[in-house]
């Protein structure tokens, strides 16, 4: 039997529709061959494979149950606190945080299959004859998903374009899992554009997916005691300052500009790669939404549009506390004027439409006249610092606990023509890797192999670009204190809160198992998160990590 003879029950009658035109002369019961199969389908058809396999990012890259949930409320930047009969779901989320999920979870279930499908599909664009073009982009989104199931699980499962279907995929791990994805990206940099678009595949965007490779290889292979190989950091710092010397990148003016729909998207000068949502119904759209609707209150929009808000996520005084170097935080809007990239300002096109001033929230709230707020219970809506410490609020102030975060702009370019976006498909684009977080790699490299000049050179030049002040030390990292503010570590956390980073750094830096903020204790087996259940059922070649 063809290897690809199921694929191409739902392909066919999809492409077909799209205007194919060669007779096939099938029978009922028969199968095709991979030529005939590429024939039918001809350039057009390998193009909408292409883009089924970039609308595969959607989901794991938005949903706040994917990887945003794994790589954020593991961590101590995230929190989602049960309130009343909301955000319990039988305690999924507490188990995350708290890091007592088993191979049943639900959510490493989802961000399994998700990765998955995003692997399958990228692959199966190999094997229908793509130009040198597509397969390189094909191949970039394929190392994407390897990486990250790789980074969360430690493993794999691998076809090559016409393997036959019905047998189990091989998988990899270990060394020779990461060396896989470094050879493919630097297989494909040569047959990518140089120049960026950043919603295709390109050369930058493997450089900077190289770079994550390259830092993070030590920590993947022994997660425990993670290594870093000065070649490694080397090569870090070279590919870093490839994008760095270009010219194509700069700092935006304001931090909240690139995650708004008027002022980010294509015109963000810190984008390398993201996904285009447009605002309105759309295909292939990606949740964005769910950045703000997660952590607003129910109230937090107006009498236009109410209960928006979900009132789950929050982040932990901790780490907001980290904004604080060399002086300590207030928990009001004075701490504005510490760092911008904490907010608290006026944002025009969020402001003016709902009083919402994009970044971290806390006190009391203000609709778009300048009223206060009041939650449910008819309280003043006033966030607080606290959180209950078993993550479960109870009382009279349940809807008010945790400092919210909104980084993510709310769209609101469809309030003058009638309509409202707010609840709906909004029109920011998701920024998955960004000019940022290259000069940081590039300066962890260099603190790793002792340029620490260099290094704190890179870092006060973007601390300057966001109001921030200069610093004239800095270690990598406090392993006593997780959110010591005077790390490299903290300011990658200033930079990269909430963009689903954060459980990796941790990782590397060697504190995931570390006390932090509402986790007092942990287990060396929690570095890697198990196999699920039905994963392993589905495929022998799989192994379950130790200790589950």
């Amino acid at each position: 039997m063809n290897s690809y003879n199921k694929t191409m029950r739902w392909i066919l009658p999809l492409t077909l529709l799209a205007g194919g035109c060669t007779k096939l002369n099938e029978k009922l019961e028969s199968t095709l061959s991979t030529e005939q199969t590429t024939a039918a389908l001809g350039a057009k058809q390998t193009e909408l494979l292409l883009q089924g396999a970039y609308a595969d990012l959607a989901a794991p890259f938005h949903n706040q149950n994917e990887l945003f949930s794994l790589q954020e409320n593991t961590t101590d930047e995230a929190a989602v606190v049960t309130r009343g009969g909301d955000w319990d779901d039988n305690g999924v989320w507490r188990v995350l945080h708290t890091h007592k999920w088993n191979a049943d979870h639900g959510q490493l279930l989802t961000v399994f299959n998700s990765l998955g499908k995003l692997n399958f599909d990228a692959t199966n664009v190999l094997a229908f004859n793509p130009t040198k073009v597509q397969q390189a982009e094909a191949r970039f989104l394929r190392a994407l998903a390897l990486y990250h199931t790789l980074d969360l699980f430690g493993q794999y499962p691998i076809r090559q374009p016409g393997d036959n279907l019905l047998n189990i995929p091989p998988v990899k791990s270990g060394p020779e899992a990461i060396q896989f994805i470094i050879d493919e990206l630097q297989a494909i940099l040569p047959d990518l554009p140089s120049t960026n678009t950043m919603v295709q595949a390109n050369q930058d965007a493997v450089r900077f997916l190289l770079m994550r490779c390259y830092l993070n290889r030590g920590a993947f292979n022994n997660r425990q005691s993670p290594t870093f190989d000065a070649a490694d950091m080397n090569r870090v710092i070279t590919l870093g300052n490839e994008i760095i010397s270009s010219g194509n990148y700069s700092y935006v003016s304001n931090y909240f500009n690139q995650f708004s729909v008027e002022r980010g998207g294509s015109k963000s000068t810190e984008g390398i790669f993201a996904y285009p949502n447009r605002s309105g119904v759309g295909v292939n759209h990606g949740n964005i939404e769910s950045r703000w609707n997660m952590t607003l209150h129910y109230n937090s929009y107006t009498p236009n549009n109410p209960n928006a808000g979900w009132n789950g996520f929050a982040t932990l005084s901790d780490f907001y506390n980290t904004f604080g170097v060399g002086t300590s935080v207030n928990f009001n809007g004075d701490d504005t004027l510490l760092d911008s990239r904490i907010g608290g300002r006026y944002y025009w096109g969020s402001t003016n439409y709902s009083g919402i001033r994009p970044g971290f929230l806390v006190g009391q709230q203000f609709n778009e006249d300048g009223d206060s707020l009041k939650d449910r219970k008819n309280n003043y809506l006033s966030y607080t610092p606290r959180i209950a410490d078993n993550l479960i609020e109870t009382g009279n102030n349940l809807e008010l606990t945790g400092i919210r975060v909104v980084k993510y702009v709310p769209d609101f370019t469809g309030v003058a023509s009638g309509n409202n976006y707010y609840g709906g498909p909004a029109g920011n684009w998701l920024m998955i890797f960004r000019y940022p977080d290259v000069v940081l790699m590039v300066a962890e490299a260099y603190m790793r192999i002792g340029n620490t000049a260099e290094a704190l050179r890179l870092v006060n030049e973007l601390r300057q670009a966001r109001g921030a002040s200069t610093v004239s030390f800095m270690p990598l990292v406090n392993v006593s204190n997780v959110d010591d503010p005077n790390t490299l570590l903290a300011e990658r956390g200033r930079e990269l809160y909430w963009e689903e980073v954060r459980r990796t750094d941790l990782i590397r830096f060697g504190v995931y198992t570390q006390p932090w903020q509402l986790k007092p204790t942990d287990d060396p087996k929690n570095l890697l998160f198990p196999i699920p259940s039905q994963a392993l059922a589905a495929n022998p070649n799989l192994r379950q990590n130790p200790g589950y």
